[in-house]
């Protein structure tokens, strides 16, 4: 039997602007987390390379480019996206908080 919140993302409608923008915005992100090595190794090559950065930090930018590109291409990993983009979706509907400011920390000192 499944539960009432995996019921209730089963019946979530999305639209055309969440499937094809939001939740790729998700996966663009959530890829800079899993390649993260490489991010940092472009970004300190084009830092040391100055303005010759688009000659010396090719095997750097391919590099970064083929692991992003496995994560964008990957069903799976649009789908694990799109089910905490719904997710979101259905705290936002509950509670009207925006995820940005539910993560939030709330001061320590009143």
């Amino acid at each position: 039997m499944a539960t009432m919140e995996a019921a209730n993302a089963e019946e979530v409608h999305l639209r055309h602007v969440e499937t094809d923008v939001l939740i790729p915005k998700m996966m663009r992100e959530k890829a800079k987390e899993r390649c993260v090595e490489k991010v940092e190794a472009f970004n300190l090559c084009c830092k040391d390379s100055g303005f010759f950065m688009v000659f010396k930090c090719r095997e750097e930018n391919a590099a970064l480019k083929e692991c992003l590109t496995v994560h964008y291409r990957d069903p799976v990993f649009f789908e694990e996206c799109k089910q905490e983009y719904i997710q979101e979706k259905l705290e936002f509907l509950k509670t009207g908080i925006p995820s940005k400011n539910r993560k939030q920390k709330l001061p320590t000192s009143m």
